[in-house]
């Protein structure tokens, strides 16, 4: 395994002192002008198509935040033809991640990004943030949802596990039940078919708190065959900008053993991999990373990676490939030589946060396999980008073609900035539906397929 992450040096050069300036402040038309100049527009091509990048700063960097109105009665999503959307659940608090126990039971994680300064409490209090993102207090409980019947509406809901801390991933392995807290990773004794966790728990892994934006996620997956664990951590920052100490252990998957122990850093240069999955049929691990903002509408497109043992990705150092990224001009050649290129590109600033590979058959041929992505949505773009459902199709675990939209009209009104609601999360149920969590709605969706 790479120990990448944490073999970062200091950086060295006039080149590296100017452009430091720009990776917390809005760079100078000099600067912005060298960037250009260094780093051209480039078409890179990838497994699923040819991916156009225009050089940084070729647009303004925008801030464009949603309004979130909630969705009125009788308003759902559009899915394609074929396909049916109904509400699985409602009146939720910030359901961010989603979860399927081995008995059917869905496991929703509740949680948000808290305030940490005086500035943002007192926005928070006054609810000044209208994309309902920053909230003054997080429910940080996960809910057991339970439906006996099978008729695609649960009937028994439930307080799974309470006080926890900012909540995201969840796991069941062997006679234990993980949870991954912005702060660390908990495991709790579990039986089959509980509806309450009151036993304590065990905290097997201590991870750095908090985040950039949204960065606090921790997810977890399991190997297939139980002997690892996979935690994903964002990064501290946008681009490194309160310096690479801050990022120790962030930006990375790591590995672990299941009680904790043997932790090594599986993959990094990941600047924010949230939703992690293993595609179907293979034993490759892949997931969906949140890129960098402030280089224009245009830069950095989100993507859908496999992920190699050892494998350097280029945050902070360059993104989707050898493009250096100017606010870290001249720091590491030799990563920059080194990042990998991510195979599907899912756009700049969607927010693509949900992952799931369809490993179900109710759905037609071509979504078998494929890969669903949650893109909870921007607000670093003059124009929307995300707030939808997408589809990758795969085939013998690698992409087979472009990304298409599979869930939207989750955008209301873009000139006024009203979105009914944010999708983030997705699984796949066991009865071949697929459940999208609405954050900001409070709601889980329900997709099936007709006939």
């Amino acid at each position: 395994m790479s120990n990448t992450l944490f073999s970062f040096r200091a950086p060295t050069g006039l080149a590296a002192l100017t452009f430091l300036a720009a990776c917390g402040s809005q760079p100078s038309q000099q600067e912005k002008a060298e960037a250009q100049a260094a780093t051209p527009t480039d078409t890179v091509a990838t497994a699923a198509t040819g991916v156009n990048l225009p050089a940084p700063y070729s647009t303004k960097s925008n801030t464009k935040r949603s309004k979130v109105i909630g969705w009125p009665a009788g308003k759902l999503p559009i899915v394609p033809a074929g396909f049916r959307v109904t509400e699985y659940a409602t009146n939720l608090e910030s359901p961010r991640n989603t979860y399927v126990l081995p008995n059917g039971d869905v496991l929703v994680a509740e949680a948000n990004t808290v305030p940490s300064s005086a500035k943002e409490k007192a926005a928070a209090a006054l609810k000044l943030d209208p994309s309902r993102s920053l909230r003054l207090t997080s429910a940080n409980r996960i809910t057991l949802l339970r439906d006996a019947n099978k008729d695609g509406k649960p009937e028994m809901r439930e307080v799974f596990l309470k006080d926890q801390e900012q909540p995201f991933g969840m796991l069941l392995l062997g006679a234990h039940f993980y949870v991954a807290n912005t702060n660390g990773v908990w495991r709790y004794p579990y039986k089959a078919g509980q509806t309450t966790i009151n036993a304590r728990g065990e905290k097997i892994l201590e991870l750095p708190k908090g985040g950039y934006n949204n960065h606090w996620t921790r997810n977890l997956l399991a190997s297939a065959d139980g002997r690892k664990i996979y935690v994903s951590v964002g990064s501290a920052s946008n681009v490194a900008e309160h310096g690479i100490k801050e990022e120790e252990r962030r930006a990375n998957i790591l590995e672990i053993n299941p009680d904790g122990s043997g932790e090594q850093i599986y993959a990094s240069g990941l600047r924010n991999p949230v939703g992690m999955d293993w595609a179907p049929g293979t034993a490759t691990l892949w997931t969906a990373v949140n890129e960098r903002d402030e280089l224009g509408d245009e830069l950095v497109p989100d993507y859908l990676t496999s992920v190699r043992a050892g494998g350097f990705y280029g945050w902070p150092y360059a993104y989707f490939g050898r493009h250096e990224d100017p606010c870290r001009k001249g720091e590491r050649p030799d990563l920059v030589a080194k990042t990998l290129v991510p195979e599907v590109a899912l756009g700049p600033h969607t927010a693509s946060l949900g992952l799931a590979f369809y490993d179900q058959r109710s759905f037609p041929a071509k979504y078998q396999n494929g890969a669903f992505i949650g893109q909870h949505g921007s607000w670093n773009s003059a124009d929307f980008s995300g707030y939808k459902v997408v589809f990758v199709p795969f085939r013998n675990g690698k992409p087979s073609g472009p990304m298409e939209d599979f869930v939207t009209g989750f955008i209301a009104n873009e000139a006024e900035k009203e979105v009914y609601g944010r999708p983030v999360g997705i699984t796949v149920l066991p009865d071949g539906a697929l459940l999208v969590a609405d954050d900001a709605a409070g709601k889980l969706w329900r997709i099936t397929a007709e006939g």
